[in-house]
């Protein structure tokens, strides 16, 4: 064992060890040629003449010792910038496993990917049940989903639970500025690992924001950057490919937020990345499950409610809810308080949703344009909207730009929606507009931003999916994308003016008919709305409760399918 550590340290280091040994070579020869000139100086007969004759030959070798060690220096130098990361690798640091401590136990949710990922750590610790089928482990595992959903965090956890060499590193420090390094360190990194996997009988190799360095490769422009990039590219894919070469018991991972089709597509076939895993935002249980794991670091109050913090939290990661868990512990903080409540932790997700407070005082009359403004997005949303609950209601400007806001969400995830869903959000974006013309017969810049959203939904029921009321169907909106961008025909259309002016007419109809049923609405509930506005004018925010109550004291329900 020892022997193949010394062997495996100078397949590593060879470069070090040769310089090592250059250096000893010298330093002797400098002793030799001193003692040799100390014993000629000690038999001087003529003082003038063996002076002159000592010191020729000492010269001459100094000067040569002298030029070696200045070509030595420049020749690393130049080696080490340009072909080994120079400046780039300054600060870099490999993560080895004893240094990734996180437990499978704590890979929270997420049931079916450790269930993928468990597999795979099995035959990592033990491959005798793989070579008893004569089956080949899993060569690469690529983790994609959306950012904060825990691909790196579950690559930890694999790193920990097989206790191999943990090689990590982001796709961007695999690239460099001159032409080629990024394959070189690429061809450095699996070096190393192929080494840490024949000396520990594995290595897992954690490669996160692996976009960087798997873009689909393209003609350069003109200037060698494009050219690198399918230099690196190329050389994943080889090294990849080399894996099946040695059964080496090598598992590279690979972490990206962006869709598969962006990627080259020769590194996403079979035999380099053979298992490709999903992971999406956490379901309501697993949102459940988060809040529990995180809330049992901090102090927390006894009024804390787990499934209503799982139901308010719906689209959240797992990232945005320990985000959220902190913020509250710093809030506790500065309200001088030793636990952590609901009304911590509600306030967490305003800050974290809608941004901080900003301190921009609004003169009455623009406080009132906003309150009624706010007021009809909130019953609209509350009255028309089948799956949506208005949490919250406010007038208090905020830092990301808004003067007010009405926070309404679904109670639990929905995968696919329905024509009176799109339809729903457009009378919640048109509510403002209605409002401000009912109450002031005038309309201000404030409704920008719900116009478009408005409109966003619009054009995408009639141009995407067949909504519209004149009966046109297709998806004409990537249609006209796709042959637009196509190099075949850059200036042509495969729409119709005509078509386009029906679909056109399409979307106009749907916002002409969701704003008159919003205006009237919010004519047949003017009580309700004078009553909603004014609760905001007064006390600026309204929580949940208090919604329900204002309603239920108006005699409305919300309607749900």
């Amino acid at each position: 064992m020892n022997l193949k550590k010394v062997s495996v340290y100078v397949k590593l280091n060879w470069i070090k060890l040769l310089l090592v040994l250059l250096a000893v070579t010298v330093l002797t020869l400098t002793v030799f040629a001193l003692i040799v000139g100390m014993k000629a100086m000690a038999g001087l007969e003529s003082f003038y003449k063996q002076m002159q004759l000592s010191m020729i030959p000492l010269q001459i070798f100094i000067a040569v010792v002298t030029a070696f060690v200045f070509a030595s220096i420049y020749t690393v130098f130049h080696y080490w910038f340009f072909f080994a990361g120079g400046m780039t690798k300054l600060g870099q640091k490999k993560i080895k496993s004893v240094e990734v401590n996180v437990k499978w136990d704590e890979v929270i949710g997420m049931d079916e990917v450790k269930r993928e990922a468990w597999e795979v750590v099995q035959l990592l610790k033990d491959r005798t049940k793989l070579q008893r089928v004569g089956g080949q482990i899993v060569k690469g595992i690529l983790l994609s989903g959306a950012p904060g959903c825990g691909k790196t965090y579950l690559a930890k956890a694999i790193a920990t639970e097989v206790q191999m060499p943990f090689l990590s590193v982001v796709g961007s420090e695999l690239e460099g500025i001159i032409v080629g390094l990024g394959a070189a360190k690429i061809r450095s990194l699996f070096k190393e690992a192929r080494a840490l996997a024949e000396l520990h009988g594995g290595c897992i190799i954690f490669i996160d924001e692996i976009d960087s360095v798997a873009r689909p490769r393209r003609d350069d422009a003109g200037f060698g950057g494009q050219m690198s990039a399918n230099a690196a590219v190329n050389q994943l894919l080889t090294e990849l490919d080399g894996l099946r070469k040695k059964e080496n018991n090598l598992v590279v991972i690979g972490a990206t937020n962006v869709d598969e089709k962006d990627l080259d597509q020769a590194l996403m076939r079979a035999g380099r990345f053979d298992r490709k895993i999903y992971i999406g935002l956490p379901g309501l249980k697993d949102r459940e499950q988060l809040f529990e794991f995180y809330l049992k670091k901090v102090r927390c109050g006894s009024d804390i409610s787990i499934g209503q913090l799982a139901r308010k939290a719906v689209y959240k990661s797992p990232a945005d809810i320990n985000n959220i868990v902190r913020e509250a512990g710093i809030i506790a903080i500065r309200k001088q308080k030793d636990s952590i409540g609901m009304a911590e932790i509600n306030e967490a997700m305003e800050r974290i949703d809608m941004g901080l407070r900003k301190s921009l005082e609004l003169s009455p009359a623009e406080k009132e344009q906003v309150a009624y403004h706010e007021a009809g997005h909130a019953i609209t949303a509350y009255l028309l909207h089948p799956t949506d609950d208005v949490f919250k209601a406010t007038i208090i400007p905020r830092t990301v730009g808004f003067l007010g806001y009405v926070y309404h969400r679904s109670k639990e995830e929905m995968h696919i929606h329905n024509k009176e869903y799109y339809l729903a959000n457009i009378k919640v974006a048109l509510g403002s507009y209605a409002a401000e013309m009912l109450k002031f017969r005038t309309t201000t810049s404030g409704v920008g931003e719900d116009m478009l959203q408005a409109a966003f939904w619009a054009y995408n029921m009639v141009w995407c999916w067949g909504m519209g009321s004149s009966g046109m169907k297709g998806n004409f909106k990537e249609l006209s994308k796709n042959f637009s961008s196509s190099s075949a025909w850059p200036q042509m259309s495969f729409i119709s003016e005509k078509t386009k002016e029906r679909l056109d007419d399409d979307v106009q109809s749907i916002l002409s008919q969701c704003l008159q049923e919003v205006e009237d609405l919010l004519k047949k509930e003017s009580a309700l709305l004078d009553r909603f506005a004014g609760e905001l004018i007064a006390k600026e925010e309204l929580d949940y409760d208090q919604i329900e109550t204002i309603f239920k004291e108006c005699g409305k329900e919300r309607t749900r399918k």
